[in-house]
């Protein structure tokens, strides 16, 4: 991981996009979120694997955060953990179902 100085930090903005599912480990992934976090001035600076990718802005950037549409501050690409937990639920919820239903 990247240190940073003082000077590198002076009027700039990070965040990481996480993708729990390891997304990043498809160049067209990567591709995507880059193209989707740059409408909002967002560049990437590095990948820490595949479920994990550091951008940055210039603090200026969040003038024009209220036209995008979407949040620009996001921090999942892609199902997040709360979404998986539910379909992770839901697809024990059926198996348990089907097993009831199929021994009566």
């Amino acid at each position: 991981m990247t240190g940073y100085s003082q000077e590198d930090l002076e009027g700039w903005e990070f965040k990481i996009v996480r993708s729990t599912m390891g997304k990043f480990s498809n160049p067209n992934a990567i591709r995507q979120v880059c193209e989707q976090e740059a409408r909002a001035g967002w560049e990437m600076l590095e990948k820490f694997d595949n479920s994990r990718i550091r951008f940055k802005r210039r603090v200026e950037k969040r003038r024009s955060d209220s036209t995008l549409g979407y949040d620009p501050y996001r921090t999942n690409y892609g199902i997040g953990e709360g979404g998986l937990a539910i379909a992770i639920v839901a697809a024990i919820v059926a198996i348990i179902l089907t097993v009831l239903l199929v021994q009566r």
